[in-house]
């Protein structure tokens, strides 16, 4: 059994709750803000997006995005790419991060 077997979309995602916009006290995952995660081999691509496009935080909330998934120890190189379409809408939080939030 290759190690690329052990490594899934569910991983990432987890290790991706560990990621939070400073500006809000809500992770990335539950902020809606991952659009996709590909894994290939061992490598990771990570598609996400900001609450806004001039968001000043994105470059730092990115890196710590790929820093996080690099701690991985199945994980060979990671790709986090921003995109901006569609854009962010808070209708993307999930059930989780709307508790946390306090709106339903």
């Amino acid at each position: 059994m290759s190690t690329s077997n052990l490594l899934n979309e569910e991983i990432i995602y987890e290790a991706l709750k560990d990621v939070y916009d400073p500006e809000i006290p809500v992770n990335i995952v539950d902020l809606g803000l991952v659009y996709g995660v590909e894994i290939k081999d061992n490598d990771v691509k990570v598609n996400m997006t900001l609450t806004f496009a001039g968001c000043g935080m994105g470059p730092y909330i990115a890196q710590q995005a790929e820093w996080r998934i690099a701690e991985i120890e199945e994980v060979d190189d990671v790709e986090v790419d921003l995109i901006f379409e569609p854009p962010w809408n808070p209708d993307m939080i999930s059930e989780d991060g709307k508790k946390e939030l306090g709106i339903d």
